[in-house]
This record gives structure tokens, C-alpha cells and sequence, in this order.
């Protein structure tokens, strides 16, 4: 009896230290939340440099606009003290964050935790119902039944939370889908049931909420579309001079008159990642890529450590824009032929003409071939991806362009300078762009409107042969365009074993500072008539290649 009593105390014991030690962490979750609470409800504004007018902040109140400044109303004893003023302040931001959430924050969750339900995911699945339903939103009814972290929206996912912050957006608004259906078909094709050719995006994301209906409908579950589909003109100037010089021709179908004005079929995408497929493209491991998803985003989704058990990941990224010139079913047709022109973003160009860059003009050029062979009976594709400045950002890409207009703009340290301030050259990895060639069904490219290696290599990895290689013509490179596509050249473009038996090569002229504006010229039939069939792999996987082009 002695040593069960002795067993009794010790059990006691541990009951009684587990008691303490909970109720320490609840004190410490409390006053965190305490401290949380301060924080969200501080609205003494920073003292006013002397001299300057005093502007008393301004609340939103549910019957409208009002300023806590209330001398200039009837019956105002005058402007509230700042206590009085901070204790308003406290009860309207109390009561704004009481409306939208409750005092408990969940900062993650695990596979088997009470109440835990996701909705299966069977990605590569050919029939939408078996597959299942991409679910991310955290509303009430929704978070228990999530099967993918992240956010709807890619990069303007933070816009939206600050509209609900701000209750210009409630957490409580239900999407109307009237009329929204695609304006177009497209698909369904074999590759939408293959789980290795398409990993970046949802093959079924243009039919969500209407696939799905009886999870919105009867479970009040929130799925919404990551692709939409529309139709529209486009007018670019310099289509214009294209009619007028009659390079393309008005047949009212796609060129719809003398303004240069087409007739596109538009395609939007949002990123949807299944992170087993992505990691496989890159050859890593996939705890590798969730750890360092998880560490280089400063922690944002935790539950891509905590939740092994979800596999579909929507990044805070742009997306890409699919512009289609004729029949979109024609994109599938191996009897048509395709012109394609894979553009990475580049707004300084694209937007507002900066001439430092071959980027605008080519994807002028890329435009024009694309309608040119769509007016032929073929199909002619331009996809824009959101990766500006090599998906290295603008800020990055502007302290480059300080340090080659600093220093001596040479071809050859071109991407030096890039990896001198960024530390890589090349941020795009193209491994995860054909995923929207599957989708759209292409099975083939007759004519690739880039000189880019990495692209070139991607499309062809993932079994989609192209039939000829087109290089923008020498009359639409920009002069002060001369240093980036020598160097472009040299890094890959368009087979650098091919240039390398070229005299031009091994010119001086190559490495020495291109003072002259004329730079370097590469004639471009060297590119354009070694376009054979590659139906193989190459050797080297795209993505560790650090070569680039836009």
C-alpha cells in the first residue's frame, strides 16, 4: 500500500505541476493578447512639429464620417481632452475589431486538431468532383475545411485585408457569380488530368464556383475562380503603323480596322502551387522548399510547417495574363500552327518605352506574328508573366541600371553587376512556366517568338517540341538596347554553341565598352535558321540555369 500511495502522490504531483505550468501560459497568453490589444487601439497621433495646425483624427462610425473634433457642432463645450478623445477612439476601434474577429488568434493549425476537416484534395485527378476543390479562406465557415495555405488574389491578397481592416470590405460578403461564367471554352484537355505537367496552377480554376456549388450552397464553404476568361480589343500604337504599312492586313475578324484595334480572347491566373509537383520540377526536396518558403517570407505561413498534410500552397505573386488572337481551340490543334511569344514583365518598357531594353519591341513583334498566323488559320498566343526585372523587383532593377550607367556598360559584366547587388542573375526560373502551355493543350510550337535559352529548354523538358526559334528583327532593336542583347547572346541566346563559331564571337568589340550606340551586332540568321526539332530533354535542367532573356 505504501509504494501505490507513494505512486498516488507522484501522480498528484505531476497533476498539480501540469496545473501551474498551464496556468503560467495562460497569464503569458493573456498578456500577450492584453499587449496585442494596446497596441491595435492606440490612436494618439505623434506630437505636432511647433507650429504646425493640429488635426484631430478622423473615425468612421456606423452612421457615417465624424471627426472627434466637435467644437464646430451645436452644443460643444469644445475640442475633447486627449483622453477623452483616446477613450472614444478606444470603445469605436474595440468595437470595429469586435465586429470582424474574436479575441482568440489562431496563428496555425495541425492535421489533427479538433475540428480539422480538409476538404480532399486528389491533385492530377481528370474529374473535377474527384479531385476536389482548391479551399484557402479563413472565414468561420471555411477554415476548418481549407486544403491549401495562402491567400486568393496573389500579391493583392494584403490590399484586401486592409479593406476589411478598414471596412471598406466585410469579412461577411458572399460573391455573386451572375454572368461571370468564361467567355470562352477552353478544355478540357488530357494534360489537366496529369499532376506532373501541371503543378502551378488549377486546371479547373476558371469553373470553380460553379463545379463546386454544392460545397458553396450547402456547406457555405467559399470557393472562389483562380482563372478568368474574357474577351476584349486591344489597340497598341504601333498596330497601327503595322496596318498602314501593310504588314498586317484588316480582315474584320482579328485585325478589326485601320486603327490596328484586334480581337483577343483574354485569360487571367493566379499562382495555385502543389508543392510535391513544384519540388519535383526543381529537383529539391519538398520540406526543403516548405522551410524556405516559411523562413524567406518572414514566417507569414507557418502552417506550411505545421500542416505536412495540406499540399497546395497560393503564393503572395503575380500571376500571368494569356492573350489568345483567333480560335482558342486552335491552341490544341497539332494541324495548326502556333506562333508563341512567352513575355516576362517589364513596365519600363512595356508601359513607358524605355529604349534600355529589347522588351517592348519584341513583344510588339510578338503581338504581330501571333495575329499574323492567326489571320493565316493557325493560332497565335502571347502569355505575360507578372516577373519584372527578372523577378528580382523594380528597386533592383533600377540600382542596376545606376551602376551600368556609373561604371563602364560592357556586355560582358552585364549580369555581374545583377548578381554584384541581388546576388543571382535571374530570379524567373522558367521551370513553372509551360504549366499554361497544358492547359491551354498545346502539344507542339511552330514558331517560338524568343532567343531564350531558358524558355526554349523549359517548354522542351516538359515534352513540347518547338519547331523554329524567331529573333526580333534587327530594325526593332533599340540602340541603347545593344549592351543587354549582346550580352543575352553571349550568356545562351540562341544556342552559344552555334554564335561561338561565329568570327563575331571572339571580336574585341564583344568585352570592350560599348561606346559607340550601334554596340555590337550579332546577325540574327544565325538564330533564326538553326531551329530543329527537340523533342529530348536537355542535359541540364532549365532551372539551374542562370542564363537570361525576357
Amino acid at each position: 500500500m505504501a509504494s501505490s500511495n507513494q505512486v498516488l502522490q507522484q501522480i498528484l504531483a505531476a497533476v498539480n505541476s501540469l496545473q501551474s505550468e498551464n496556468k503560467s501560459i495562460s497569464e503569458a497568453v493573456s498578456t500577450l493578447t492584453d499587449r496585442v490589444n494596446r497596441l491595435s487601439i492606440q490612436t494618439a497621433a505623434p506630437q505636432a512639429i511647433t507650429g504646425s495646425p493640429t488635426i484631430q483624427p478622423i473615425y468612421k462610425s456606423t452612421l457615417g464620417v465624424s471627426s472627434l473634433g466637435e467644437s464646430a457642432r451645436p452644443g460643444s463645450s469644445g475640442t475633447p481632452s486627449v483622453e477623452e478623445a483616446s477613450a472614444k477612439g478606444e470603445v469605436a476601434t474595440k468595437q470595429r475589431r469586435g465586429s470582424m474577429y474574436g479575441s482568440r488568434i489562431i496563428l496555425t493549425t495541425y492535421p489533427s486538431q479538433s475540428g480539422i476537416d480538409p476538404i480532399v484534395m486528389d491533385w492530377g485527378n481528370s474529374d473535377p468532383q474527384k479531385r476536389g476543390p482548391v479551399v484557402v479562406n479563413r472565414g468561420n465557415t471555411t477554415v476548418r475545411r481549407r486544403n491549401a495555405v495562402g491567400a486568393h488574389g496573389g500579391s493583392y491578397s494584403f490590399y484586401h485585408a486592409l479593406a476589411v481592416a478598414i471596412q471598406e470590405l466585410s469579412l461577411e460578403h458572399k460573391p455573386d457569380y451572375t454572368n461571370t461564367e468564361p467567355a470562352a471554352q477552353i478544355g478540357p484537355y488530357p494534360q489537366w488530368g496529369d499532376g506532373k505537367k501541371i503543378v502551378a496552377m488549377d486546371p479547373f480554376g476558371h469553373l470553380a464556383p460553379w463545379l463546386y456549388k454544392d460545397f458553396i450552397e450547402k456547406e457555405n464553404v467559399d470557393i472562389r475562380p483562380t482563372i478568368a476568361i474574357t474577351k476584349a480589343h486591344m489597340r497598341l500604337p504601333e498596330l497601327e503603323q503595322s496596318v498602314r504599312s501593310g504588314r498586317l492586313s484588316v480582315d474584320g475578324k482579328i485585325v478589326l480596322n485601320e486603327f490596328g484595334e484586334l480581337a483577343v480572347t483574354k485569360v487571367a491566373v493566379e499562382p495555385v502551387w502543389y508543392l510535391p509537383g513544384v519540388a519535383e520540377r526543381f529537383g529539391i526536396d519538398e520540406g526543403l522548399l516548405r522551410r524556405s518558403l516559411f523562413e524567406n517570407t518572414g514566417g507569414s505561413f507557418p502552417e506550411l510547417i505545421t500542416r505536412q498534410d495540406i499540399k497546395i500552397f497560393m503564393p503572395p505573386i503575380g500571376g500571368l495574363t494569356v492573350y489568345i488572337f483567333g480560335d482558342p481551340a486552335k491552341t490544341a490543334d497539332p494541324n495548326c500552327k502556333l506562333a508563341l511569344r512567352i513575355h516576362d514583365e517589364c513596365n519600363g518598357s512595356d508601359v513607358f518605352g524605355s529604349d534600355i531594353c529589347t522588351c517592348r519591341p519584341y513583344l510588339i513583334f510578338g503581338v504581330e506574328e501571333a495575329v499574323k498566323e492567326a489571320q493565316k488559320g493557325g493560332s497565335g498566343v502571347v502569355i505575360y508573366f507578372r516577373k519584372e526585372g527578372r523577378a528580382l523587383g523594380e528597386v533592383t532593377k533600377y540600382l542596376v541600371y545606376n551602376a551600368r550607367k556609373r561604371g563602364t556598360d560592357k556586355a560582358s559584366e552585364y549580369f555581374q553587376r545583377t548578381s554584384n547587388i541581388a546576388g543571382v542573375k535571374d530570379m524567373r526560373f522558367q521551370a513553372l512556366m509551360p504549366d499554361i502551355l497544358h492547359w491551354l493543350g498545346i502539344s507542339k510550337i511552330d514558331r517560338m517568338l524568343s532567343m531564350s535559352n531558358m524558355k526554349h529548354d523549359a517548354i522542351v523538358e516538359q515534352g513540347i517540341p518547338i519547331l523554329e526559334r524567331v529573333p526580333i528583327p534587327d530594325e526593332m532593336i533599340p540602340a541603347d538596347s545593344r549592351v543587354e542583347i549582346d550580352a543575352k547572346i553571349h550568356a545562351g541566346y540562341c544556342r552559344l554553341s552555334l554564335l561561338r563559331t561565329h568570327p563575331a564571337f571572339n571580336s574585341p568589340l564583344f568585352n570592350a565598352r560599348q561606346d559607340e550606340p550601334s554596340g555590337l551586332h550579332i546577325p540574327s540568321p544565325l538564330c533564326h535558321k538553326q531551329n530543329l526539332v527537340l523533342t529530348t530533354p536537355v542535359t541540364q535542367s532549365s532551372h539551374h540555369r542562370q542564363n537570361t532573356v525576357h
